[in-house]
């Protein structure tokens, strides 16, 4: 069913806190409540807002947001010991991997505490700890918007990379993702190689699903802001990669750098590392800043416009370009 809204603000609807207005916000839950919104026409601008965690407005929003809400889970087959389930796009990401460890299911437990939607979860690719969500989405239900069809997008065909896929680009503003297919496994695969991990699974008795879960979300906690107290859309800034010999060069100058290697040959380096040797981390102006803790965070301490976060943001991707000669690229969707 689907639930209108008119002149909202977004305050409450964006994990930076700040207050701008759409014109019109509708929830749907089903395709049908699709069909029914764009039985009219496609409007002529148009968005989807999922949990608002990965978006910063900069001006109040004159089209219509639509906002999955539908949260259910289920399991459809089991291969060998692959679980296949259907997740909706309302469900909240984190849930979900709460869900498929007390089903003893493994392949999420490595992106616990990310916040927001599973249906924005393919369309960043999003990632931590050595894991990402391509690695156990199959398939993705979409409406489309020009057709008023429900379509089907095998992984393969997604074009996941690096904080990427063809949902921010071709079928950008052209589908509305309305369900995941992912392939989970009842086989122990612990990744415990990217940072802290390991030593904090350890630490609570070694890798279980439990452990591993509880081990992230713990490190999370200790580096990351709680939205709720204090604005910010997690990481900021993607970790860039670049080609090998400038990556050496770096390496040669800051033995410390933090590097690690890429599929296709490349190097990719640690933005927040970037952002703090630059003098950064902890840098505060007015009612922003870089988050003490972790560098790649740019927070909103209460009041901030949208325009100041971003004005913030150009300063600390000047400031790094001076220094190390890389540019790193926003990772929020800038509105």
């Amino acid at each position: 069913m689907i639930r209108e809204f008119h002149h909202i603000s977004l305050r409450d609807r964006n994990s930076f806190g700040v207050d701008q207005q759409a014109a019109r916000l509708v929830e749907f839950e089903t395709p049908d409540d699709l069909r029914e919104l764009f039985a009219h026409g496609v409007p002529s601008r148009w968005m989807v807002l999922s949990g608002g965690n990965n978006i910063l407005f900069t001006q109040d929003y004159d089209g219509v947001l639509v906002t999955p809400v539908a949260r259910g889970i289920s399991m459809l087959r089991q291969e060998r010991d692959s679980v296949f389930i259907r997740v909706e796009a309302g469900v909240e990401w984190d849930e979900l991997v709460e869900w498929a460890v007390e089903h003893d299911l493994w392949g999420l437990e490595n992106l616990s505490l990310i916040p927001g939607k599973a249906g924005a979860a393919p369309v960043q690719n999003i990632g931590a700890y050595g894991a990402e969500a391509a690695d156990t989405i199959r398939r993705v239900e979409m409406f489309c918007v020009e057709t008023a069809t429900m379509l089907t997008l095998d992984a393969p065909h997604c074009g996941f990379g690096y904080r990427e896929s063809v949902f921010k680009h071709t079928l950008k503003g052209r589908v509305i993702i309305t369900a995941l297919e992912m392939e989970l496994s009842r086989t122990p695969r612990p990744r415990l190689g990217y940072g802290d991990v390991e030593r904090e699974v350890e630490a609570r008795g070694g890798a279980t699903l439990r452990n591993i879960r509880e081990a992230v979300c713990a490190i999370r906690r200790s580096k990351l802001p709680d939205p709720t107290v204090l604005g910010n859309a997690g990481s900021f800034f993607k970790n860039p990669v670049v080609e090998a010999p400038v990556a050496e060069k770096l390496l040669a100058r800051y033995p410390d750098m933090p590097h690690y290697p890429a599929p296709d040959g490349r190097v990719k380096l640690a933005a927040g590392w970037l952002i703090d040797r630059a003098g950064l981390k902890g840098r505060r102006e007015g009612n922003v800043g870089v988050h003490e803790r972790q560098a790649l965070v740019l927070v909103n301490y209460g009041g901030a416009t949208g325009g100041e976060v971003i004005a913030f943001a150009r300063k600390v991707q000047h400031e790094v370009l001076e220094k190390f000669g890389i540019t790193i690229d926003t990772e929020v969707n800038l509105l």
